[in-house]
């Protein structure tokens, strides 16, 4: 029998409140609330789940969950759960974006550097912003020589340590969704994370760039202060 791989899988998700959500009575929201309250504490012991609003933020989204399990079938769980709550009449699931940990061959052969890219388990460091997106590298990335893309990445991972500020996820998606990597960023100090972004913008391997849209700027909130918002 084939032994655990010990890699996780990461879900990003994104839901829309419906018109609806803002007509119905207060009692009625409130004891809602409750019993997703309930549904997602039981999860929280179960999974690795992090909450955040993008109330006012992105118009297409208003709150997310960030996932994390070593078993596909704990995102079927949870979302079975809450929908069948009576939350799925009044949201709509506008992103989910599924990935899997696995080790980076280009961190791997920088010796000097322990970082995201040697780990197999994502730690959230709960900081106050989460920025994520997926990714997509052009076909010419593929065909380029291990040493070009290696010196390209060696100065993309040189750049990031200039930033202490912003801690990376990067998690893999070949063949299990649309995009090649989903990336998040997590920091207290979003300004931090536009300048790296912008020096990032001048370097080699941008050219290889197919796709790294759409981005979206979380705000962290604890569970009781994610419910909070929607009353």
């Amino acid at each position: 029998m084939r032994k655990p791989s010990g890699r996780q899988y990461i879900n990003y998700t994104f839901y829309k409140f419906l018109p609806q959500w803002y007509e119905i009575k207060k009692k009625e929201k409130s004891a809602l609330l409750r019993k997703i309250e309930r549904i997602l504490n039981k999860y929280e012991k179960k999974i690795t789940l992090n909450f955040y609003s993008t109330y006012g933020v992105r118009p297409e989204t208003d709150f997310m969950f960030w996932r994390v399990s070593e078993r596909l079938e704990d995102f079927e769980d949870m979302t079975s759960e809450l929908m069948a709550s009576g939350l799925g009449a009044f949201v709509q699931n506008k992103y989910s974006f599924l990935s899997m940990t696995k080790h980076s061959q280009y961190v791997s052969k920088n010796k000097k550097i322990e970082q995201e890219g040697t780990r197999i388990k994502i730690s959230p460091k709960k900081r106050k912003y989460l920025i994520v997106y997926p990714f997509i590298k052009k076909v010419e990335w593929y065909l380029s020589s291990k040493k070009k893309r290696q010196d390209m990445m060696t100065e993309h991972i040189a750049t990031g340590h200039k930033y202490p500020s912003v801690s990376i996820n990067t998690s893999y998606s070949f063949g299990i969704d649309d995009q090649e990597q989903m990336v998040s960023f997590e920091t207290d100090f979003p300004e931090d994370f536009l300048d790296l972004v912008e020096e990032m913008r001048s370097q080699k391997a941008r050219a290889f760039t197919e796709k790294d849209t759409p981005i979206i700027t979380c705000i962290r909130k604890n569970l009781k202060d994610l419910t909070r918002l929607f009353y």
